[in-house]
């Protein structure tokens, strides 16, 4: 018995200290330790013999186990501390080196806009609304004094949700605009109440200069004495903080909108220097949104009394006053993904806007 275990000791750990690898190293303690390994097996051999032979064979092959055991754990070690080495030497860093430029992400124009418009309208006391881009037919259209007949609740000029043969239910639409914004502020703050609704819409304009999903912000006051001179102060307001001018021109025209009445388009004095767009200044005029005072219809679908309350509305494209203010020729290019394109007309990441510090760079 002693003979066969010296020769199991000389083999494993010859073995151990020549196996080249962990798996190989894995290979021989399952051989020797396993539950079907040789030494395991000669562990149970110890209750056949006579109590003479296992006082000499049992601490002979406790002593074994245990050597081999540690064999294998140092062995372990050595090939782990081998792999290390061979990693550190294929994968050292010299850091001294000076870092390398990564590049930096900027922020698209539009979201930069409605920063700055967020800013400015909330030291005037209006605060962020928001609404779903899938709207019910009646938040959309009829809730805004819009028509039955009226064009835009054609197929041709709105995207319609599919509904399934004889789903009976009201039609839902990719907003044709963030005015249902205005209702759903209305129903849900009550009056009075002062806030913008900036946001995506969809319609089916796709041509040179158009693209069916751009961006808009509502705005909207309610109070019990509001008048067409505040709205006029506000828009005036906002475009001289807007477009960074000491003094700014508006023109009302006299226009129409279901939702608004009286209503106004608004233009803004402007000229063309050497081929510069100035705002501001000159003997030319440039339309850039339109407003008025709201429709007693549109109050009482938002639950107001227009008795009781009245208010003004505006609206205006952020794609457009985005390309007005920072010089961008080419409406498609605001979704093109080019990141050339982005990294000279976007912004810092940490560049938010603010009324005492500037909103531009």
């Amino acid at each position: 018995m002693m003979d066969a275990i010296a020769e199991l000791r000389k083999r494993y750990l010859a073995q151990v200290v020549g196996a080249p690898d962990p798996d190989a190293l894995e290979t021989v303690r399952l051989a020797a330790l396993g539950k079907k390994g040789e030494v395991s097996l000669k562990m149970r051999e110890l209750g056949r013999m006579t109590p003479e032979e296992r006082q000499i064979a049992g601490p002979a092959l406790n002593a074994l186990k245990a050597e081999i055991d540690t064999a294998l754990r140092a062995r372990r070690a050595a090939l782990d501390d081998a792999a290390l080495d061979a990693r550190l030497r294929a994968e050292w860093l010299d850091v001294t080196l000076p870092p390398r430029p990564r590049p930096r992400g900027t922020i698209h124009p539009v979201s930069q806009v409605m920063d700055e418009l967020t800013a400015i309208f909330a030291d005037m006391g209006f605060a962020v609304a928001e609404g779903p881009q899938v709207e019910s037919d009646w938040y959309n259209f009829d809730a805004l004094n819009i028509a039955p007949e009226h064009p835009a609740r054609q197929e041709h000029d709105t995207f319609f949700m599919h509904r399934a043969p004889g789903d009976n239910r009201p039609p839902h639409v990719l907003r044709t605009h963030t005015s249902p914004v205005q209702i759903r502020a209305m129903q849900d703050r009550g009056a009075p109440l002062r806030v913008i609704a900036p946001g995506r819409v969809y319609r089916m304009d796709m041509d040179q200069t158009h693209a069916p999903m751009f961006h808009q912000v509502e705005g909207l006051a309610i109070d019990r004495n509001v008048t067409m001179a505040q709205l006029k102060w506000t828009l005036e307001e906002f475009c001289r903080a807007f477009f960074e001018l000491d003094a700014v021109e508006l023109r009302f025209r006299a226009s129409h909108f279901p939702f608004t009445e009286p209503s106004a388009e608004v233009d803004i004095r402007c000229a063309w220097v050497d081929g510069q767009l100035k705002l501001g200044e000159g003997d030319s005029w440039m339309e850039i949104l339109g407003s008025g005072m709201v429709h007693p219809h549109v109050l009482r679908s938002g639950g107001i009394d227009p008795e009781q309350w009245q208010g003004f509305a505006f609206g205006l494209g952020i794609d457009r006053i985005a390309m007005l203010k920072y010089g961008i020729p080419d409406l498609r290019a605001f979704f093109d993904s080019d990141l050339r394109w982005l990294r000279h007309y976007g912004f810092a990441a940490l560049d938010l806007p603010d009324l005492p510090s500037g909103l531009s760079r």
